[in-house]
């Protein structure tokens, strides 16, 4: 198994997995000394102030949530407004200080991004209810009276701030849980998402660097990357997977799941605690994953082709008609074991899928597709398929 450098150290610091009993003295003295609790202060600022403070370089970091695929339309965004002008109370955003005047977005980017876009004559107002004569105006273009009223309005926003811990991993993890926490209105989002906002560092980026390749989206019914694909491609978020950032979570697994022996918390608990220690990660180790998975992946296409990722139907005897992630983890964490051997494999490609088939035969009970995520589950699809292929090559 290939592993870049840091990754063979980040199990090392293995930290309780869950509650430790405790008595009540404990409990009293963990509780005086602010564990568990977060630190914060509330602000509010007049729209216009707070739209030229978010301009202002090194004060928000939106990145974050501007990768974060987004949800809300010109309609949702002319409504937010419209709720200003109506002085109709709107949430609160949140903020993590991630260093001392230096904030980044918890929760409210679209919000933000509405307020923004509006007060830099971005929006063109559109599906207003109650204000219906404002239709196709900009903030600019807006008479004078209704300008001054928004004008006047006010956001507010809570902010975490950085004493609230003093190490950088249980910081993470806190923001992590304070992000889930308010994640319960609007549209929810997905652990994904969550993950893309939370952890940022070289492996988040490779992960959105490798989920624009051709060959992985076509696999994943995917539209092909273009430039600015998102203000070009109206179908892109009509995709699902795309919308969700399901397709960086399916990366993720691959790298993840080569740990599978340190697996816990479940798979979603399991691949946040990989993006954890995936912060720590180098320019080398980058390095080293992005070769991995575009070679695993070559492999994988020229063993299957058109049936990559497709589990087998004993029964009707046929490829199914998509990809299926359990699967998948299966064929790129087990084939990863020997890419070094692709021109051995690739000689007994059609060895490689008829045993394949046999393994369905094996194992009708759904190993293959996910019939369980518990820890022995996800080693055995993935020793199965392993073992597997170590046999073609012994042949």
């Amino acid at each position: 198994m290939t592993f870049a450098p840091t990754e063979t150290k980040i199990w090392d610091d293995k930290r309780p997995e869950g509650p430790q009993k405790s008595d009540d003295r404990e409990i009293n003295e963990r509780y005086a000394r602010g564990e568990g609790r977060i630190v914060i202060e509330t602000n509010r600022e007049k729209l216009p102030s707070f739209a030229s403070l978010i301009k202002q370089p090194g004060y928000l970091d939106v990145r974050p949530f501007y990768q974060r695929r987004p949800r809300w339309d010109a309609r949702r965004q002319s409504l937010l407004i419209e709720s200003f002008l109506m002085n109709i109370p709107v949430p609160p955003v949140f903020l993590y200080e991630r260093d001392y005047n230096s904030y980044e977005v918890m929760d409210g980017q679209q919000r933000i991004t509405a307020v923004k876009d509006f007060y830099a004559n971005l929006l063109e107002l559109t599906g207003l209810e109650m204000w219906g004569e404002l239709n196709g105006r900009k903030y600019h273009t807006l008479p004078d009276k209704v300008k001054a009223g928004i004008d006047r309005r006010s956001i507010t926003s809570i902010v975490l701030l950085k004493e609230s811990t003093a190490d950088e991993e249980d910081a993470t993890l806190l923001r992590e849980t304070v992000f889930d926490r308010l994640n319960t209105g609007g549209v929810k989002l997905e652990r994904q998402e969550i993950r893309n906002a939370m952890y940022q560092g070289r492996v988040n980026d490779l992960l959105l660097e490798l989920s624009r390749m051709d060959a992985f989206r076509e696999i994943w019914g995917i539209p092909r990357y273009t430039e600015n694909e998102m203000n070009t491609n109206p179908d892109l978020l009509r995709n699902t997977m795309f919308s969700t950032m399901g397709d960086l979570e399916i990366i993720l697994r691959f790298f993840a799941l080569r740990h599978a022996e340190h697996y816990t918390r479940g798979m979603q608990g399991f691949l946040d605690l990989y993006m954890v220690k995936a912060t720590k990660f180098t320019d080398q180790d980058a390095d080293i994953l992005r070769t991995l998975f575009v070679n695993t992946l070559a492999l994988a296409g020229v063993l299957y082709e058109d049936q990559i990722f497709r589990p087998y139907d004993p029964r009707t005897k046929e490829w199914a008609s998509r990809p299926h992630r359990a699967f998948a983890d299966a064929v790129m964490v087990g084939l990863s074991r020997f890419v070094d051997c692709g021109e051995a494999l690739t000689s007994r490609r059609d060895m490689v899928r008829e045993r394949t088939k046999q393994l369905f035969f094996d194992k009708p009970d759904g190993t293959f597709t996910g019939r369980g995520n518990s820890k022995s589950d996800v080693q055995e699809r993935i020793g199965f398929f392993a073992d597997m292929i170590a046999e073609v090559l012994r042949n």
